[in-house]
């Protein structure tokens, strides 16, 4: 799984949520894109496999962009852009 190659987007900041089980690092993302500016990028590292439903779910319903997702060796990386509504 490819959408894009992470390193080609550069972050805002990155969130190490390896090792965390569902719904923690969805809920952790949110928290963490709260905190940043409109149109800031996030980057979060995953172990879940479950994280590849969720996240897709968690941007579809909340307005982020899911920029990119990649999967290497077991650590699936998404890149994320917080939506551009301040209120979000």
């Amino acid at each position: 799984m490819t959408d894009a190659i992470p390193d080609a987007i550069l972050p805002d900041a990155t969130l190490d949520v390896q090792g965390m089980s569902c719904p923690m690092p969805v809920l952790r993302a949110n928290r963490a894109l709260r905190g940043m500016p409109p149109g800031a990028v996030l980057r979060v590292l995953v172990t879940d496999r479950a994280a590849l439903a969720d996240f897709a779910v968690f941007c579809q319903e909340t307005g982020h962009t899911l920029l990119s997702k990649h999967d290497a060796d077991g650590v699936l990386t998404f890149t994320i852009q917080r939506r551009t509504d301040p209120e979000a």
